[in-house]
């Protein structure tokens, strides 16, 4: 095949429905961006000044990485829940493009562009707010509300970070990041509490004939409740100790929902232990980082990691794994390319959590990441030939 029909052939692919497109711009920029800034710029940025890199590096993170899964899973899950048609085509390359410039922006630390930044960051977060809201408008379940309650703290947050770098307020940064680690973790409590019953009875009975797992009532939003608590403490400048036993109770409540996913032997399944095991370290880091609010730092720094790397890209890579298997045709059963990359993104975790323990810092961030990009692209060449085939459009459900 000529090379322009090929490539015309993997953008209609590759446009056909949101994730097909943000998924694998997720993996790209999780793999290269913290690769680059750690072996190639020795985490520094090129024209970042009044603003430490390290807040650059957590914001992109998690607007970046973080952020171009979330866009893929809701424009993808959301139509899907409501019954309503899915963007696709054009509309997802001017997304990417803004998208795209944002990251550009922040992997050289512009500060003179960040009033275009914010901008893009509006765009993007906001619009996708907004279309949340409209799809639950449409369809009112307080269940998409809630979704759409969420995505507009996470863009408020986001212009807020803006404006904390754009008048070098290191103090109102970090405490913004802080919100915007615990925003997108209720964000993932939300998603898992959709994703998560639609796997197991898929494993249970692939059939889907039946639907012999019903998820506890109880656990279904005590995670991104409690968070919300903490959150709230946080915002309102609430004492370490407060602040510190809300986290503890938002990580037990995470921790708690891996009762949820034991469904026998099954729960040994590659789809199913990476999203119980996202649910664990999100709980962990949470714990960890409630822990440092009580005067551990070695627990706070290795909190922050486990709940940031380990709790949400854990479940980055799993909703990737998971959703990139289900949106193309194929069965809910992970190949294991994606076990993998899991293994490998868990591994990351433990040598960046590990220097709060006393292991050499240098060495430790150099190969944590590694594993991590290894992580990212491994999934990227086992999905990215499905997601760009213009042949596989199922339309399976995710929750």
């Amino acid at each position: 095949m000529e090379l322009k029909p090929r490539l015309q052939r993997m953008g209609a692919g590759l446009t056909f429905e949101a994730l097909r497109l943000f998924f694998p711009l997720a993996a790209l920029h999780a793999a290269l961006w913290p690769l680059l800034w750690v072996l190639l710029l020795g985490y520094t940025l090129p024209s970042a000044a009044g603003m430490p890199a390290a807040l650059w590096h957590g914001k992109e993170m998690i607007y970046g990485a973080f952020g171009a899964a979330l866009i893929g899973f809701v424009l993808s899950a959301m139509p899907e829940w409501t019954g309503t048609a899915r963007l696709s085509g054009r509309a997802l390359w001017a997304l990417a493009s803004a998208w795209l410039l944002a990251r550009l922006i922040g992997l050289w630390g512009a500060e003179a562009l960040l009033p275009l930044a914010a901008a893009l960051d509006a765009l993007l977060y906001g619009g996708l707010a907004a279309y949340a809201s409209w799809l639950a408008w449409r369809r009112p379940v307080a269940r998409l509300w809630a979704f759409a309650g969420w995505l507009w703290a996470f863009a408020a947050v986001a212009l807020g970070l803006r404006f904390a770098f754009w008048h070098d307020d290191v103090a109102l940064a970090s405490a913004a990041l802080h919100a915007a680690v615990l925003v997108f973790l209720a964000l993932m409590a939300l998603s898992l509490a959709r994703i998560l019953p639609a796997v197991l009875n898929l494993v249970l009975d692939p059939t889907q004939a039946s639907t012999p797992f019903r998820p506890h009532p109880g656990r279904r939003n005590l995670a991104a409740g409690l968070v919300a608590v903490a959150l709230a403490a946080h915002l309102l400048g609430l004492s370490n100790a407060v602040q510190a036993f809300l986290l503890l109770g938002a990580g037990a409540a995470f921790l708690d929902r891996i009762g949820d996913t034991f469904i026998g032997w099954r729960f040994f399944r590659p789809e199913v232990l990476v999203l119980a095991g996202a649910a664990a370290l999100a709980g962990l880091g949470l714990i960890l980082m409630g822990l440092g609010r009580l005067g551990s730092g070695a627990a706070a720094l290795a909190g922050l990691h486990v709940t940031v790397m380990g709790g949400l890209g854990l479940a980055v890579i799993g909703v990737l794994a998971v959703a990139g298997r289900l949106h193309t045709g194929q069965s809910v059963q992970l190949p294991p390319s994606a076990a993998a990359a899991a293994l490998l993104l868990v591994a990351a975790t433990a040598l960046r959590a590990a220097p709060a323990l006393g292991m050499d810092a240098a060495w430790a961030y150099a190969a944590a990441s590694v594993l991590w990009a290894a992580s990212f692209l491994l999934w990227l060449t086992g999905y990215l030939p499905a997601m760009a085939d213009p042949a596989r459009r199922a339309h399976d459900k995710c929750g």
